[in-house]
């Protein structure tokens, strides 16, 4: 399904792809860069769902203004011959993600690691100045 739309003058148009694929439910979701965040100790970590995917040429992951940005593409492609006939698919597209990182975040530390299809972004959490409390006495006038 498809959202589409058919103005006044009978000319077709579509949505932008990333708003269409929000309604497009039997859509394979093969384009939308799945992650999961979580802390672990004294770090941030997101792993990103990346298959088919060469780390050293695919993806590309930098750390700028407060926020982690994760872009990959991949392009993978299978043939199928045998003696009832030839069958050809392929998948290809290109993910991207952006994350914000917490305040402090030093972007020298952030490690990327690919293992198994999947991308895991290590940050470390940056010291959390211990709070103080001052008492202030209250004196009569």
């Amino acid at each position: 399904m498809t959202l589409m739309r058919r103005d006044r003058m009978g000319l077709d148009w579509t949505l932008p792809e990333r708003w269409r694929r929000m309604f497009d439910f039997d859509a394979d979701l093969g384009g939308w860069l799945r992650v999961e965040e979580f802390k672990d100790g004294d770090a941030m970590v997101v792993r990103a769902e990346l298959p088919d995917v060469d780390p050293d040429k695919d993806v590309e992951v930098t750390v700028s203004e407060g926020m982690l940005h994760i872009r990959a593409q991949r392009s993978a492609r299978e043939e199928h011959k045998d003696k009832e006939g030839y069958r050809s698919e392929f998948r290809y597209g290109s993910f991207e993600r952006d994350i914000l990182l917490p305040k402090g975040v030093e972007d020298a530390d952030v490690v990327a690691t690919y293992k198994d299809g999947v991308l895991e972004v290590r940050v470390p959490l940056p010291a959390v100045p211990k709070e103080t409390t001052t008492k202030v006495t209250v004196r009569r006038t």
